[in-house]
């Protein structure tokens, strides 16, 4: 006897959205790392930045679209879900908050960093690099928060939870090194971005499932 698959409603379809936008962000940041782009430390000069980015304007355009632009997407989206799962607790709303100037934030980066890679000017490259990294700094406090607001939320597993609050300290410490410009505690950014990309896509996959 075949079995009809139940149909789909749209009821239905709605709760996917946290499972397909945390799968998403994390297939956007593994396109964006797989883009080869310049790579210049803090201190680079203005002239130094301009003879490092030309040539490159496609690659670190479509590796900002990839690491800043669509991103905010999930930014916005899986932390709305999450406070949405919390029945719109104080954690839950500072949550969403949190993740939605995350998303701002990151598509003003998108703009600066599309900006960069078609500056001639030493002077316009070493402005628009130092405020891309500042913007990164403040981006990742507001992303620690969002961490631990998620976590206090109480709607994530305890491995989920766990890795929230691993993110937020790593993350906050990579802040200090955007933001101030300090490239030792900025390679912190190495243990805080895979952690995010856990938590963003993981917390959707999870969101998305519980709400079936």
């Amino acid at each position: 006897m075949t079995t009809i698959p139940a149909e789909r409603t749209p009821a239905g379809a709605l709760r996917t959205i946290p499972a397909v936008i945390g799968i998403g962000y994390a297939l956007s940041w593994a396109i964006a790392l797989s883009i080869p782009v310049p790579n210049p430390g803090f201190d680079e000069s203005g002239s130094s930045l301009v003879a490092k980015i030309s040539g490159h304007v496609a690659a670190m355009d479509l590796n900002y679209l990839f690491s800043e632009g669509v991103p905010a997407l999930g930014l916005v989206i899986v932390p709305l879900w999450l406070a949405r799962a919390a029945g719109w607790s104080r954690a839950g709303r500072i949550t969403a908050i949190a993740g939605a100037v995350a998303a701002a934030i990151s598509l003003v980066q998108f703009v600066v960093g599309v900006a960069l890679a078609g500056a001639t000017s030493p002077d316009t490259a070493r402005l628009l690099f130092e405020s891309l990294n500042r913007l990164d700094g403040a981006k990742m406090f507001v992303l620690a928060v969002m961490g631990v607001a998620g976590v206090m939320a109480g709607a994530l597993p305890r491995w989920l939870r766990f890795t929230g609050i691993a993110m937020a300290v790593a993350i906050a410490g990579s802040g200090i090194g955007y933001l101030l410009l300090i490239s030792g505690m900025a390679t912190l950014a190495y243990v805080s971005l895979p952690l995010l990309i856990v938590f963003v896509t993981g917390s959707g996959i999870i969101l998305g499932r519980s709400a079936e």
